[in-house]
């Protein structure tokens, strides 16, 4: 009877031991699982630093098909800003624009030859229903002509600080399909190229310069020209949208693209407790390899539920931190002969789950203010800034960012905490003949304990 009993409490502990411990198994294997996205590039960063949070294939050159519109908004909202063109402004198509608006074949809202557009309506038609035609017109309303558009769209990139790109027209389509209105200087086998590296800094930098983008990049649907005989419903390319096929909490941008040459592309942006990510895929493919228009999404949730589910905003080191050892500096020509120095904001990160203590605080003073031994010069005051705090990464990944100078953004003031008046001439006197003394009792000293 005992030992049936003793028989009857193992198996009723293993069961217990395989309930308590194999689910737990199971979660922490899934969770060091790698993330494998299936495209030829994809990218994803912290959209308030620039920081990399993943990368593949990242500076390798691929087509961007449509995402190329991108910076066709940049310029118009560049325009619109500089008040070079109004809202309500109106336009008549070209005969290229015209032709062009008339093949469904390409993604269009028909235009009239005889008719006339706003900009907001060409601008909508672009950014939500990604309307070729539409686009043409407004790089003709900025430029004059898509010739000349194409230079502002390079020069741009330049002044933007991007890398590995090349655009020949406005609309990201195969210049072949142009119908042989392909801008002059261009030829007809020339594609739209760019690295994703460059595309997320497009992205990161139009979020920045015209947050106002996400206002018409986030509305799911809407009617070019409704009430009218022209009327079309124009549904968002972007299927993550909240309420779509793919629908993905948050999402509210950007831009998708497809052609034969790019495959199909998503540079995509969602925002969560406080924390927007962008991401870039190109040429995304599903498990069979072949690209489609649902991979781009499926591989761009998979790029967000890394970030959003393993980073975290953190405030690794509050306003007023003070870094141990180095809480004063010293002062010449001051009441005081040292004055004390913290942060002068929160220093705030994107934080892999974990690796809270994986960043190091460095203070890196502004030599500009400081003398030749390393002292600051009075007067100096309360919340002047003499330098700031960086942080140097200790952890396993790397603290990468899509260009060499977003390392500004993780760094704050350091300032004073007090202000330090000027020491009068009588002061500084003193100190002076003081100092004189000193030198003079340390020469006799250094000389007597010579002759001993």
């Amino acid at each position: 009877m005992r030992r049936r009993k003793q028989n009857w409490l193992f198996w009723l502990l293993s069961i217990c031991l395989c309930l308590t411990f194999g689910p737990f198994q199971q979660t922490v294997k899934a969770e060091s699982a790698p993330l494998d996205i299936r495209a030829d590039a994809a990218i994803l960063v912290d959209a308030q630093t620039g920081r990399i949070l993943y990368e593949k294939n990242i500076d390798t050159v691929l087509g961007i098909a449509s995402m190329t519109k991108m910076m066709t908004e940049y310029l118009l909202l560049d325009a619109i800003k500089a008040k070079r063109v109004k809202w309500d402004q109106m336009y008549t198509p070209s005969d290229y624009v015209y032709r062009l608006s008339q093949d469904r074949a390409l993604s269009n809202v028909p235009l009239r030859k005889d008719g006339k557009y706003t900009v907001r309506e060409l601008y909508e038609a672009m950014a939500i229903y990604s309307a070729n035609g539409a686009t043409v017109a407004i790089a003709e309303i900025i430029a004059g002509s898509e010739k000349n558009f194409v230079k502002m769209m390079n020069d741009k990139a330049k002044e933007l600080g991007l890398k590995d790109y090349k655009f020949v027209n406005a609309t990201g389509l195969s210049n072949k399909d142009l119908k042989g209105f392909h801008p002059e200087g261009t030829s007809t086998n020339e594609e739209n190229v760019m690295s994703a590296r460059a595309m997320a800094m497009l992205a990161y930098r139009l979020l920045k310069d015209h947050p106002e983008v996400l206002k018409t990049a986030s509305i799911p649907h809407k009617v070019f020209r409704e009430g009218t005989k022209d009327e079309i419903k124009m549904d968002n390319w972007n299927w993550m949208l909240p309420g779509l096929v793919y629908g993905y909490e948050g999402v509210d941008g950007l831009k998708t693209g497809y052609t034969e040459f790019a495959g199909n592309c998503f540079t995509g942006t969602a925002k969560r407790n406080g924390v927007r990510l962008i991401s870039v895929v190109m040429n995304a493919k599903d498990a069979s390899g072949k690209t489609t228009k649902e991979a781009r999404f499926k591989e761009t949730e998979k790029l967000f539920n890394y970030g959003f589910n393993q980073y975290s905003l953190e405030t690794l080191y509050p306003k007023g931190y003070q870094l141990k050892g180095k809480e004063t500096l010293p002062v010449v020509k001051g009441k005081e002969k040292e004055v004390r120095v913290a942060t002068g904001k929160n220093l705030d990160l994107l934080v892999k789950n974990g690796e809270e203590k994986q960043y190091k605080p460095v203070y890196v003073l502004d030599k500009k203010k400081m003398t030749k031994e390393g002292k600051l010069v009075a007067p100096l005051k309360k919340g002047e800034t003499v330098g700031y705090m960086t942080l140097e990464y200790k952890g396993d990944d790397s603290l990468a960012f899509l260009s060499p100078d977003m390392q500004k953004n993780i760094r704050v003031p350091l300032v004073t905490t007090a202000e330090v008046e000027k020491a009068n001439w009588f002061v500084l006197s003193m100190r002076a003949v003081g100092g004189l003394f000193v030198d003079l009792w340390t020469s006799v000293a250094k000389t007597v304990k010579g002759w001993l």
